[in-house]
């Protein structure tokens, strides 16, 4: 197994969530559960953002629990895509391999064959502003290609994208993390994308972490926590 979150408990004031499973090596599994539920706090303890009360986080059998968030093998993508307006295209990913603005011709090199694989050929000294919200998604996703981290996590990143784009962009993130023999673990609201791009699903309801299950399988027969929320 690649991830295994053993009898973890995280707590965030009168809020607690159990998680206990594991999650196979290079598999595409969705996060499912109501608003609310615990979700994005999985993902902070998963990445190191929040240290958890109990239990431990494993990674190919190391254990992660107290390392800080950038000595652990993860790579994010958030619903914001955290990119800086200021900056070109190039730079806000070049960020994922130098702190610096100026990058070494290695590195710009990196950068310029990352976009032309997103299909951001060319767009290298762009502002962010002038970019589509497909292309913004884009660059983000290029920037956790450079950080070469084998664990994403995805928190709705597309979710403010339309359906056609949507569907364009999660295609395009699995076949980059099966390119990459990523093991990915993606936040969504909507059956439809776990359905398109996740064989399996962790359900995040009632103050549990519970999966991995068969994602046709729990969302044909959805337990009553999960049937309400879908409606």
């Amino acid at each position: 197994m690649a991830l295994k979150l053993e009898h973890l408990i995280v707590r965030q004031g009168a809020f607690q969530l159990i998680a206990d499973f594991e999650v196979p090596t290079h598999s595409f599994t969705s996060v499912i559960g109501p608003s609310g539920a615990g979700k994005s706090t999985l993902f902070d303890a998963v990445s190191g953002f929040l240290k958890p009360a109990k239990g431990r986080v494993l990674w190919q059998g190391d254990d992660l629990t107290n390392r800080p968030p950038g000595d652990r093998p993860v790579a994010m993508l958030f619903q914001d895509n955290n990119l800086f307006p200021h900056l070109t295209i190039g730079q806000n990913i070049g960020l994922a391999l130098s702190k610096r603005r100026r990058l070494s011709p290695a590195h710009q090199d990196h950068v310029e064959r990352v976009l032309a694989r997103v299909g951001l050929d060319g767009m290298t000294d762009r502002k962010m502003s002038q970019l589509s919200g497909g292309q913004i998604s884009r660059a983000a996703l290029a920037r956790l290609l450079l950080q070469d981290r084998p664990l994403w996590l995805l928190d709705e990143p597309f979710s403010a994208l339309g359906p056609a784009l949507k569907s364009e962009m999660l295609t395009l993130v699995r076949d980059m993390a099966t390119e990459k023999q990523a093991t990915v673990l993606m936040i969504t609201h909507d059956p439809t994308d776990a359905h398109a791009v996740a064989p399996l699903s962790v359900l995040v309801a009632e103050g549990q972490a519970n999966g991995p299950f068969d994602t046709a399988e729990l969302l044909n027969n959805p337990p009553p926590a999960l049937s309400d929320y879908l409606g």
